[in-house]
């Protein structure tokens, strides 16, 4: 049977537990074992992480060890999945360089904060999006610096919301990107800031797509 990891924690505002325990019951559902903890020590063990489907993180402005960095680094270029969404895989750990190259981007910053209602927009015929319409939410609109490597499957447009940034005209910004690491896969969706963003809906059945895409 496939593993998966799911590891939470940080700034509780993002509810980190209930956000795992949705990732949970999406891969419990698809016939996966899933284990689910609170500490990052289960990056501890690089054989460990090597036996591993799919990892998921779920923490915001954290701390990671280098050491449990790089060990995540190695498993998914060995071909373990890596798959996360919102501030809890590309705003987990803004001092490790590593892992912002590995998931391939930083959150900086989100206009208006929560709340702001914008569209995202399929812009691949990708499987990962497939069939799936454009659709509107009311959330955090998350300004990524991203890697040019990724691929994009989904988009939002700013400005939305005034601010300098606007100055630069319309930007068409990735909400669900793709990317590969080594020989592993990497899924990343912006949506997420509560739970309740992402558990139903197109929102959820992207999520769904790309965990199961990432998995080995």
């Amino acid at each position: 049977m496939s593993k998966a990891l799911i590891t939470w924690g940080g700034w509780d505002g993002h509810q980190p537990d209930k956000v795992a325990a949705l990732f949970a019951e999406i891969l419990q559902a698809e016939g996966m074992e899933v284990e689910v903890t609170d500490s990052l020590g289960c990056f501890d063990d690089p054989g460990r992480l090597e036996g591993l489907s799919l990892i998921v993180p779920v923490w915001t402005m954290s701390s990671i060890a280098q050491h449990q960095s790089e060990n995540v680094a190695a498993a998914v270029a060995a071909g373990v999945g890596l798959a996360g969404c919102h501030g809890g895989m590309c705003d987990a750990f803004r001092a490790d360089v590593l892992w912002q190259f590995m998931t391939g981007a930083q959150w900086v910053a989100h206009p208006g904060n929560d709340g702001v209602n914008y569209r995202v927009r399929m812009v691949s015929d990708d499987p990962l999006v497939a069939g799936i319409a454009d659709f509107d939410v009311a959330t955090e609109q998350y300004y990524l610096h991203t890697d040019p490597a990724v691929r994009v499957h989904a988009v939002c447009d700013f400005p939305v919301v005034d601010g300098p940034h606007a100055a630069n005209g319309p930007v068409a910004m990735p909400v669900v990107f793709s990317k590969l690491w080594g020989q592993g896969r990497v899924y990343y969706n912006a949506l997420g800031h509560q739970a309740d963003v992402i558990n139903h809906g197109p929102a959820r059945e992207l999520l769904r797509r790309g965990l199961l895409w990432a998995a080995r």
